[in-house]
């Protein structure tokens, strides 16, 4: 079925699993048309076999400028006036304190979640504000703003895309575009933990045991009812904690 080129467009980076795969069909059962952006090629492709034209498949890492200016210019015409962007595209490696961590781990964390989502944001920006409209939804998280042990560079990156969001804020005053943090907490059945740790299955099972975490659908749920509002309402951030989540006493270490 051909879709109309009036529907919204939205744009969604890591959309091969978890929070981007959710966000790409909610918006798709929106009415969105939806470009689903991920280094994984084979998930895109099944989800346009089910979605069928609604959903654009594009291959890409968004570390990779090279990569990310040519997705811009080979954006076939009707999907070019991007309605929304979703900079989710991100991962944590590895929970080690600062002085045991692999500092690839951390430039393979400062590259996904800082230089590419800035990347993207700096291809598709301009032409938001061009047509005096869009909306960037960046994919922060609680670790940007309460830190814990091993969280050291995952919780800075994120940190960092709250810090970028407000500052787009007001570098955007009067454009008309609108820029929202969303910053989920605990959330299972994505891959990030399975990523976090390598691939093991036993320590990821035990993260999640037992604590009812957030699902990617509700954190889809969350960026859909964001898109939802009027123009003239933003969201600047919003925090999104399961109910067993809370906060901890500060530690105090004391002499032996």
């Amino acid at each position: 079925m051909t879709q109309s080129t009036q529907q919204p467009i939205a744009l969604v980076t890591g959309a091969s699993a978890g929070f981007g795969r959710a966000i790409s069909e909610r918006f798709l059962r929106d009415g969105y048309r939806v470009i689903a952006a991920a280094r994984r090629m084979a998930p895109l492709q099944e989800l346009q076999r089910r979605h069928g034209d609604a959903l654009l498949p594009i291959q890409l890492d968004v570390r990779d400028a090279q990569a990310v200016a040519a997705v811009k210019q080979s954006l076939p015409e009707a999907w070019r006036a991007i309605d929304v962007l979703v900079n989710n595209a991100g991962l944590a490696l590895g929970t080690e304190k600062a002085q045991e961590a692999d500092f690839q781990n951390w430039q393979t964390m400062i590259d996904t979640n800082i230089t590419g989502l800035t990347l993207m944001t700096h291809a598709f920006l301009p032409g938001m504000v061009a047509r005096k409209r869009g909306l960037v939804i960046n994919i922060g998280s609680v670790a940007g703003k309460y830190p814990y042990p091993g969280g050291n560079v995952y919780g800075a990156t994120k940190a960092f895309v709250a810090q970028f969001s407000r500052n787009l804020r007001a570098d955007l005053a009067g454009t008309g575009v609108r820029v929202t943090d969303v910053q989920p907490g605990l959330v299972g059945e994505t891959e990030f933990s399975l990523v976090r740790y390598k691939g093991d299955q036993e320590r990821t099972a035990a993260m999640y045991a037992g604590a009812h975490p957030l699902r990617p659908e509700d954190i889809a749920e969350t960026v859909a009812w964001v898109a939802s509002l009027p123009p003239h309402v933003n969201v600047n951030a919003i925090e999104v904690m399961p109910t067993s989540q809370s906060f901890t006493a500060l530690t105090v270490t004391r002499d032996e």
